[in-house]
């Protein structure tokens, strides 16, 4: 008997954690398994993962981006390095992968987390657009990614400020990849209403 066929468009995402102490083991690598757990929720879509945790060097996690985007991966996000320290270099090595900067992700990044912590001016998380992949630099600490991502809601669940997640299905669709469903509880995709799919049953 043939395999059920999903209604909703299969997926390939790459996430990246980039950090000299995760990538020695000098320390248990948080970001990898947020990210996962988070994109497992908000999405409808079956998803493939490729993971990679490196270190902060800006040539290899260059070439880890290029690497992905090449192995199909239509969304890669990346968790940590985008501080001012001297070895935060993700922003840098993003920027130079970039065939176009959408600068509005970085923008609504640093709103969000401005609502926790001063300190949210230094940071330095960059998006970008390579072949048909978007690229978003996410923050380092699990928390700070899920806020980023699902924005900031009040105790009954009422959006307050949009996290950036929102706006990357309609993103990943004016450049070419799978049509991306959110669940709603977690995070509600904007479209127009010219971009919305009419549901398919399974």
């Amino acid at each position: 008997m043939p395999e059920p066929v999903s209604s909703h468009d299969a997926v390939k995402i790459g996430i990246v954690s980039i950090s000299d102490r995760a990538s020695t083991g000098v320390y248990e690598d948080k970001g990898l398994p947020a990210l996962q757990d988070w994109l497992t929720r908000a999405l409808h879509n079956p998803i493939t993962f490729e993971s990679r945790l490196i270190p902060d060097e800006q040539d290899g996690i260059s070439a880890t981006l290029i690497e992905l985007v090449n192995a199909g991966c239509s969304l890669v996000l990346t968790t940590g390095g985008t501080g001012p320290a001297l070895r935060d270099v993700t922003p840098e090595a993003t920027l130079a992968v970039a065939h176009k900067e959408m600068p509005g992700f970085g923008e609504q990044m640093r709103q969000i987390s401005l609502k926790f912590v001063p300190t949210a001016i230094l940071s330095r998380q960059v998006a970008v657009v390579r072949d048909q992949s978007l690229i978003v630099n996410l923050p380092g600490q699990p928390k700070a990614i899920a806020e980023t991502l699902e924005g900031l809601k009040d105790a009954e669940g009422k959006q307050l400020v949009p996290g950036i997640f929102a706006a990357v299905p309609y993103c990943i669709d004016l450049i070419g990849g799978p049509y991306l469903e959110t669940r709603d509880e977690v995070c509600k995709a904007f479209r127009p209403k010219n971009a919305v799919r009419a549901p398919r049953n399974a």
